[in-house]
């Protein structure tokens, strides 16, 4: 799988006049390699494929990445510094394009203090490899329907179970432990489980509120797999609910079907954004949807691209959906005081249409 990766990005990188890349982001290193180390980096020409990491990585280095040459990072005498230095001179490179995003300061200082004395400069790029990551190939739909599989199972499992004197962390350590008995790795993110007023916060972190009794109960969760995440929101209450909760529970379920019934390849990202956000406000809740529709998820929680509202007289621009997306879906109306209502499911973009990967129950 690396292989094809690889071609892509040197194709990617002929296109930007690009003749080598240091690739740094964790995500991107493992996208491109497969290699899943904490410590490391490539770079990736035409015809060379290097990793750089430390000596607690090379035997995985060496299974997990094949396909590269490994050379081993030895501090403080073989630093990444020089090792890139004595690479580009060795492929005669002038210029060495890195991830500005993802390349800190001192890093950059490094890096060129090392290149001083060399005819290679370093350029700044963005979004190179964040550009493929975006349509998911078949194996990474595996694993996303795997991560998704446990995230759903763990959530049905565990509501019958929640009690109204439980509180929010307590509800968020059972949902952790059905994730991870489950074949989770890890969480995608931070638990949420945010009970009352406390659901109007869209990322609350869950404390000591009980989650009582006919208020709305946020819980937005998601396991990781393999480096894959999954996200999924649902908005429960224990007991009868009040009228408000249906309203608004019924205002952002509609929103969200009119969205999973109209995404499609090729439409605008902002498009989809205004199918849910149009039918909100038309509710009288458009001024308390104050965060985008979703995201792209994958190796990243957020990644490309993003259902976001078009900036004023920019509605005919800006970014496409394109099939093998796979994207949250996620609105939602916050009430000061009373609390929230968010409904997220993940879908996956099509030849013509989308298929929602989450089948929790609504």
């Amino acid at each position: 799988m690396s292989h094809n990766r690889l071609t892509r990005l040197r194709a990617a990188l002929g296109e930007r006049g690009l003749p080598a890349l240091l690739v740094s982001s964790p995500a991107n290193r493992r996208y491109i390699s497969g290699f899943s180390g904490s410590n490391g980096a490539l770079l990736i020409t035409a015809d060379a494929a290097l990793l750089f990491t430390d000596g607690r990585y090379v035997i995985q280095a060496g299974r997990e990445s094949p396909d590269f040459e490994l050379r081993e990072i030895v501090n403080p005498d073989h630093p990444m510094a020089d090792l890139l230095t004595e690479a580009a001179t060795e492929l005669g490179l002038r210029q060495v394009a890195f991830e500005a995003a993802h390349v800190s300061v001192a890093q950059h200082y490094e890096f060129a203090r090392a290149l001083f004395d060399t005819p290679v400069e370093l350029e700044p790029a963005e979004g190179v490899v964040e550009a493929l990551r975006e349509v998911k190939d078949a194996e990474e739909l595996a694993t996303l329907r795997k991560a998704i599989a446990i995230t759903d199972e763990a959530i049905t499992a565990v509501i019958p179970q929640l009690r109204p004197e439980m509180t929010e962390r307590q509800a968020a350590w059972m949902l952790e432990v059905a994730m991870r008995e489950r074949g989770a790795d890890g969480l995608s993110f931070p638990i949420i489980v945010a009970a009352g007023p406390n659901s109007a916060l869209p990322h609350a972190r869950p404390g000591n509120e009980p989650l009582g009794v006919g208020r709305p109960i946020i819980i937005d969760m998601g396991a990781l797999v393999d480096g894959y995440h999954a996200d999924l929101t649902r908005t429960v209450c224990l007991g009868e609910p009040d009228a408000q909760f249906h309203e608004i529970y019924n205002i952002v379920r509609e929103a969200q079907g009119r969205v999973l019934a109209g995404l499609r390849p090729g439409l605008r990202c902002n498009a989809a954004d205004a199918l849910a956000r149009e039918h909100i406000a038309a509710a009288g809740y458009g001024d308390k949807f104050g965060h985008g529709l979703g995201h792209g998820v994958g190796l990243d929680i957020h990644e490309g691209p993003s259902l976001r509202r078009a900036a004023p007289g920019k509605e005919q621009s800006g970014p496409r959906l394109h099939a093998g997306n796979v994207m949250s879906v996620e609105p939602g109306i916050y009430l000061e005081g009373w609390g929230g209502v968010r409904i997220e499911d993940l879908a996956l973009i099509t030849e013509d249409a989308c298929e929602v990967l989450s089948k929790a129950n609504k």
